[in-house]
């Protein structure tokens, strides 16, 4: 199977705007109006709807309309893919093999070795 990493790149770039966050985060509690959506960033309906191309396009979101007005929601289906990318990405994990993974146990994470942008080394 030959990966799409443009299809990654929109699920990357869907997360990495503070607005498309804080847009997820109000969309977390279940499906919301663009107008409440307007109303509560305080941003044009232009601009709201660059940022709900961007995230609709990554399939974490999905839209419906009713009369006048588009709904959103977070798309179950693509949250979770949006998972699955990120964890075939960064899991060192040989393929095919990630349910028996050690670092996919439900523990605390371990120190990443990372302190203030530098590496620490033992």
């Amino acid at each position: 199977m030959q990966t799409s990493y443009q299809e990654y790149a929109w699920v990357f770039q869907a997360l990495s705007d503070e607005k498309r966050l804080v847009i997820l985060e109000m969309l977390h509690n279940g499906e919301r109006c663009a107008h409440d959506l307007l109303e509560k960033l305080d941003i044009s309906q232009s601009t709201l709807s660059y940022h709900m191309k961007i995230l609709c396009r990554s399939g974490i979101v999905v839209s419906r309309q009713m009369g006048k007005w588009m709904y959103y929601r977070i798309s179950e289906e693509g949250s979770a893919h949006a998972c699955q990318i990120l964890h075939s990405m960064t899991f060192l994990c040989p393929e095919g093999n990630e349910p028996s993974c050690p670092k996919n146990a439900h523990t605390p994470f371990p120190q990443s070795g990372w302190e203030n942008g530098k590496e620490q080394h033992a």
